[in-house]
């Protein structure tokens, strides 16, 4: 267990009048906490009764901040120095605890990156650069090489009008092709990967997915053809090979993003504190890879053309689009090789889950997966639908970008440059929504779901303002007007659902199917991105903007009643709640897994999953799970003969202070507890 210092420690105002009383093994709850007891199935009665009552009396009998347990069941970075867990205090002690931890986490780490400075001042930027540069990588190419699709189009149109614009010596059907091929290759990288990264593992999965992307953007460089018309079918090929690739990027990214620091004293706190920006700082990377994509494509140009201005020549043209991929395929090629020999990577905890599940480590959980569509049933629809609607309101943005560049610049319909500057200004507005993501979402007062609501709203609202007003927004006059909403929009969907979605798709499900279910709500959203790509061929675009507007609405509805806030949430209690799911009997578990500050509304009021919270019994049940960990480890020694090594995690379940109080305090049975069998 990881504990935050004591000169980190946040200030602690009075004990508040509600908090949770010692616990009291007398009438009801001693009789609760004795049924539930693993040892209360004894052939002896009278023994049974003793054993537990001495047990449990052992445990967690005069509980308080200097009992020896107080560190492992009450970690100081989420409970207060009472024993309150800070969702259980009232809302202004609650806002005073949570504002001090945020400001001493804040102070602890200025400090920390002053200190670093002053000892090398590039140490803060290598940092950064290892811990999410290096996470992100395979994002940034994504974002690199996806979006260039978009950008390259525009210069293949000038550049070849008969075959991309007019279709006269090309088919259109191939020219649709080259975006619905490859976002049919992404949402098959994303299940396909996704199964394969929680059934053979994360590095697996994270080095294949550079391998393909690899061998897409070497095809998508060396795409060529007799005719027109053949290069584009070769073209279109090479790029649902590299959506394979990139598909895969989503769940791989995001399950490694959040276990890779779930190991060691302090990461343990760092997951809870800051583990929604390791992962969006890791995500944003797609943003700078879109950024780099376009500065390339414009310097590019600008080499081989001499200018930004049409005409351009197919020559020109060919080097700018081939050397752009040529130069991401030898960064793919280079971030497989790290992965494969340099990369550390912490695959414990899902072995650990397989070998709970009783599941071959090489294997598939398949129940777990069918009991993430049961009992997770809600959140999957809630991570799924999410996505749909925010990668359809990415192509609002899209419409906005269109729309507003006729207007500012009408005659520059064949000049890409022009297009492609103020794409860079958007993609520096997106940037600004990204960091400013990653450094509320872990803010226990705003967090994920607040975000994703706000950012659906706002994304709404500003396409519902954009369809009232259509006529006189794209009109000269009111340019400025337009332009504010459409950076807004695009700050907004950065800051909110972009980020959110990619977040709890896989946050909020067990360890063990946490990839699958990412690969899913990955899929689903790709499907949001293919809809709009296939109506808007058929309506004006005043009307794009009315259908895009309730799709944010339709969003901001599906967060509200099927999306949980697991800000502040262990996922280390959110794993050992899926082991009561997994053996059969949810309702015995009474952790902070089912606290109603983290259960969607529908978990709420339908499925009333949060009546089970009780911090008195559920202290009694980890302080048992504590012990019998401590005699499971004592007795593979004793079978050994000697010290057996542990793997860092498993010495760390455990506090000093709690092996010291177990030795003193053994069980009056000889034998190990039984442990409860899968019922399901």
């Amino acid at each position: 267990m990881s504990h935050m210092s004591a000169a980190n420690t946040p200030a602690q105002g009075p004990a508040p009048t509600n908090a949770p009383p010692p616990l009291d093994l007398d009438g009801q709850l001693r009789a609760a906490a004795r049924k539930q007891h693993p040892l209360a199935n004894s052939s002896s009665d009278q023994e049974s009764e003793d054993t537990v009552e001495a047990a449990l009396h052992s445990d967690v009998s005069g509980w308080g901040k200097d009992h020896p347990l107080f560190k492992d069941l009450a970690p100081e970075d989420s409970y207060t120095v009472d024993g309150v867990y800070w969702a259980d205090l009232p809302f202004k002690q609650r806002q005073q605890w949570v504002n001090a931890q945020s400001n001493a986490e804040a102070k602890r780490e200025f400090k920390a990156v002053g200190r670093m400075f002053k000892k090398d001042p590039l140490s803060p930027l290598s940092a950064y650069c290892s811990r999410y540069v290096i996470g992100g990588f395979g994002l940034f190419t994504e974002g690199y090489a996806l979006f260039s699709i978009g950008n390259l189009s525009s210069l293949y149109a000038a550049v070849w009008p008969q075959c991309w614009k007019t279709h006269k010596v090309c088919d259109h059907n191939w020219i649709s092709a080259v975006d619905y091929l490859q976002i049919i290759g992404i949402i098959v990288g994303q299940i396909l990967v996704g199964f394969e990264g929680d059934w053979i593992g994360r590095r697996f999965g994270l080095v294949q997915d550079a391998l393909i992307m690899t061998l897409g953007l070497v095809m998508l460089t060396a795409s060529w053809g007799t005719t027109l018309n053949g290069w584009v079918i070769c073209y279109a090929w090479a790029q649902f090979i590299y959506g394979i690739g990139v598909g895969g990027e989503y769940p791989m990214t995001s399950t490694t993003a959040l276990e890779s620091k779930a190991v060691g004293v302090n990461s343990q706190t760092d997951d809870k504190l800051h583990r929604g920006r390791n992962v969006v700082l890791a995500f944003l990377m797609q943003g700078w890879g879109q950024l780099f994509n376009q500065v390339m494509l414009i310097v590019l140009l600008l080499i081989f053309h001499h200018s930004g201005n049409p005409p351009y020549s197919k020559v020109s043209a060919q080097w700018t689009f081939r050397v752009s991929f040529a130069i991401m395929a030898v960064m793919t090629l280079w971030l497989a090789y790290f992965r494969y020999y340099k990369k550390v990577y912490s695959s414990t905890a899902l072995q650990r889950s397989k070998k709970n599940a009783r599941v071959n480590q090489s294997g598939y959980d398949v129940k777990s997966l069918k009991l993430v569509m049961t009992h997770f049933g809600g959140r999957l629809i809630g991570t799924t639908s999410g996505w749909f609607f925010n990668d359809f309101l990415f192509y609002g943005n899209k419409l906005f970008a269109s729309t507003f560049i006729r207007i500012i610049s009408p005659g520059a319909t064949n000049n890409v440059m022009t297009t492609w500057l103020w794409n860079l200004v958007n993609i520096g507005v997106s940037l600004c929504g990204y960091y400013l993501a990653a450094f509320l979402i872990d803010h226990k007062f705003y967090g994920r779901r607040r975000m994703q609501v706000v950012g659906f709203l706002a994304d709404a609202v500003l396409f519902l303002i954009c369809a009232i007003w259509f006529n006189q927004l794209s009109s000269p006059q009111h340019i400025r007007g337009f332009q504010t909403i459409y950076y807004l929009s695009s700050f907004f969907q950065q800051f909110g659902p972009n980020c959110t979605t990619f977040l709890l798709a896989a946050e909020v499900f067990p360890i063990s199917v946490r990839a699958t279910a990412h690969g899913l709500s990955a899929a689903a959203g790709k499907l949001g991105a293919l809809l709009p790509a296939i109506v808007y061929n058929y309506v004006d675009n005043h009307t794009k903007f009315w259908i895009v507007c309730w799709f944010g609405f339709a969003g901001w509805i599906a967060t509200l009643i099927f999306i949980p806030d697991t800000t502040g949430l262990d996922l280390k209690e959110q794993d050992r709640y899926w082991r009561y799911v997994r053996e059969g009997r949810p309702e015995e578990y009474h952790g902070i897994a089912v606290h109603p500050r983290h259960l969607s509304w529908y978990e709420k009021v339908v499925l009333k999953r949060h009546l089970a919270y009780n911090p008195e019994l559920d202290r009694a049940d980890k302080a048992e799970e504590l012990r019998r960990v401590y005699e499971q480890r004592m007795q593979s020694k004793t079978n050994e003969g000697e010290k057996v090594e542990q793997d860092a995690e498993d010495e760390e379940e455990i506090s000093s202070e709690a092996t010291s109080f177990f030795e003193k305090t053994p069980r009056l049975l000889a034998q190990n507890p039984p442990v409860p069998k899968d019922r399901l």
